[in-house]
């Protein structure tokens, strides 16, 4: 492959204006679309030697045939056209959204002469104004149902609406109290149009102007002794306290947010936007995005922010995300015009506002696993996976035991490996082994010493049973044949590293005789898959079955690796304070607690020691003189 690209533009030819730039493919269809403030200096990258570049970017530049770029007077009207460009194009390079569901909104039809309010998960209706999205569609009737007692909007169908208006006949829902428009000839348009904006101004900040005015109004129709009217007030106000009371506050109650959360890997991200008005968490959505080529944290804040005001959405005051974009001041400007005033986009540092962002954080990343998990849950994406995995790396049937390693050490101690088994694409708990290493050189000659355990198991003969299951003369018997531990020999080995761990795995296989067992390793930076004997690795699609499946293997190993390394770890500490004599659980559990660690505890003072409750003077120099010899 040739390290210069033979359409790289000539020198001096790019300008140092800001603009868009797209790559194309021969056949004109764009590749990927991006930003620059700098066009010479942005696409000087995508021109580096080709072995210095992310495989990911390597792939999308030699896949182009060639680059355009287009100049903008400002950085602003560069995020602008970029973002419409990836909208109308949709090149396949650039970052792939995709909602884990659909998700409802409440929406206000303000275009209509009477507007209504309903549910939908359509998001063009003309001048509509809409609040979410709600993570269950119970959520949004119940909301509404709370809300209409408070503001009694319309809510038929626009067909009943019509019937009602010419017949001079309230709806049907107007007939049981469940419509307030002028259907129910209770209201007029103008004053239906007034409530109308309440409701609005109401779910837009949960304002609780409302509140203090309708507890005012209360208040005058009691003193007046109207009590007819103080009691619908009382209503009214009970309305309004339940939809408040089924959100949490959660910041200031003027705060206006939107808060995005991110969890990411090589090639996924997950984002969890939290819906914040009137400091109330109005509505949760949680976004996949597939990433094709490699972005860094900011810049994927970056098109996250852009994926989700472009639509037409309410812009809040303020944005709240994990990292600041690196052309944050454009971002705001562009915002700015989508609202029309003042946009803040902030990261949360300290406060409640941190402690928000860690919540959306650990729900992005669970929802990132279930991203993960999902495809390999499916039957159909766990055949796809191991017909794909036969191909990639050239098996003669079908993985159906994949086995999988992890070594696992602290600053080269307390080593340890995981085994865990896949069969039929899932998880097999009962079968997962651990392993602890006493002596080893490295990671590979860790590798090397598992793997030549776990094969050894498989030279073992096969354990017999003989059992008389009938008393009499004639008794029969049965000669059951029962499969030792390990005795099954999986179709594919998989190791956690590169080059080094896979060589290290092939000489096992050869110095143990099972070369017919299959292998591979999975290298986690690039996410490349290495082959025994190869000095260049296999790249797997980002939208892989068999990607997938080896990404699963290779963290439920790492997980498993680390839950045995840290038991190991406790008991050790455990063990060396056991021997000290006089000391028991309960007070080695109080001096762990106190001191936090062994090690604060060997460098205490005897004196220090006496300290902890219950640790007499011979027992603290006991401790002091045992852990000093240790």
């Amino acid at each position: 492959m040739a390290d210069i690209l033979p359409y790289k533009p000539r020198q001096g030819e790019i300008p140092t204006n800001p603009g868009v730039y797209r790559f194309l493919d021969a056949e004109g269809r764009v590749l990927y679309v991006g930003k620059a403030k700098n066009l010479r200096q942005r696409l000087s990258n995508y021109f580096a030697p080709l072995r210095t570049l992310h495989e990911r970017t390597r792939r999308m530049v030699t896949t182009a045939a060639s680059v355009e770029w287009t100049v903008v007077p400002t950085d602003v009207d560069s995020l602008q056209l970029e973002y419409m460009w990836i909208k109308e194009f949709d090149p396949p390079f650039n970052v792939r959204y995709k909602d884990d569901k659909s998700y409802p909104f409440m929406a206000v039809t303000l275009g209509d002469e009477a507007p209504r309010v309903l549910v939908t998960r359509n998001r063009r209706i003309p001048r509509a104004r809409y609040f979410g999205p709600y993570p269950k569609v119970w959520a949004v009737h119940e909301t509404i149902d709370l809300m209409v007692k408070a503001f009694p909007i319309r809510t038929c169908s626009d067909s009943s609406y019509k019937r009602a208006m010419a017949t001079g006949r309230p709806c049907f829902p107007g007939q049981i109290g469940k419509c307030g428009g002028p259907c129910s000839m209770r209201v007029s348009i103008e004053e239906h149009r007034a409530m109308v904006d309440d409701f609005v101004a109401f779910m837009a900040g949960g304002d609780e102007r409302f509140t203090k005015q309708i507890t005012k109004r209360m208040l005058a129709a009691s003193a007046a002794m109207d009590y007819e009217a103080a009691a619908k007030y009382r209503d009214q106000l009970a309305s309004i306290e339940a939809v408040l009371g089924k959100s949490s506050l959660v910041l200031a109650a003027d705060e206006d947010a939107d808060l995005f959360g991110i969890a990411e890997d090589e090639l996924a991200a997950t984002v969890q936007q939290f819906v914040i008005r009137g400091g109330r968490v109005r509505g949760v959505r949680a976004t996949t995005i597939e990433k094709e080529i490699d972005i860094s944290g900011s810049e994927l804040v970056d098109q996250v922010l852009q994926r989700a005001y472009g639509e037409g959405v309410d812009v809040p005051r303020r944005i709240i995300v994990p990292a600041l974009p690196d052309d944050a001041a454009d971002l705001e400007a562009w915002l700015r015009e989508r609202r029309g005033r003042r946009v803040e986009v902030v990261v949360a540092q300290r406060g409640q506002r941190a402690e928000l962002m860690r919540n959306a954080t650990v729900n992005a990343q669970q929802a990132l696993i279930r991203h993960k998990t999902r495809r390999t849950s499916d039957y159909v994406a766990r055949t796809q996976a191991l017909t794909d995995l036969q191909e990639a790396i050239d098996l003669e049937a079908a993985p159906l035991r994949i086995e999988c390693f992890d070594i696992s050490h602290l600053g080269g101690t307390n080593v340890v490996a995981s085994m865990v088994v896949f069969e039929d694409g899932l998880p097999r708990k009962d079968q997962y082994r651990s392993f602890n290493i006493a002596e080893t050189t490295d990671d590979t000659d860790s590798m090397y010493q598992v793997l030549m355990r776990r094969l050894a198991y498989l030279d073992r003969p096969e354990e017999v049973d003989e059992t008389v299951v009938d008393g009499t003369e004639d008794a029969e018997v049965v000669m059951t044949k029962k499969k030792p531990r390990f005795a099954y020999p999986p179709q594919l080995l998989l190791v956690d590293g590169g080059k080094p761990q896979v060589e290290a795995a092939a000489r096992a296989l050869r110095d143990s005789g099972h070369t017919e067992i299959g292998l591979c390793g999975i290298a986690k930076r690039l996410e490349e898959i290495w082959l025994p004997g190869e000095d260049f690795p296999v790249i797997l699609p980002r939208t892989s079955e068999a990607l997938y499946l080896l990404q699963r293997l290779r963290d439920e190993a790492h997980r498993f690796a680390i839950t045995h390394q840290r038991k190991r770890r406790k008991r050790d500490i455990s063990t060396v304070l056991e021997e000290v004599p006089g000391l028991g659980a309960a007070r080695i559990k109080v001096l762990l607690r106190y001191f936090g660690s062994v090690t604060a505890l060997r460098s205490a003072t005897p004196s220090e020691i006496q300290e902890v409750p219950g640790i007499g003077p011979a027992l603290a120099e006991g401790i002091h003189t045992h852990l000093a010899t240790r």
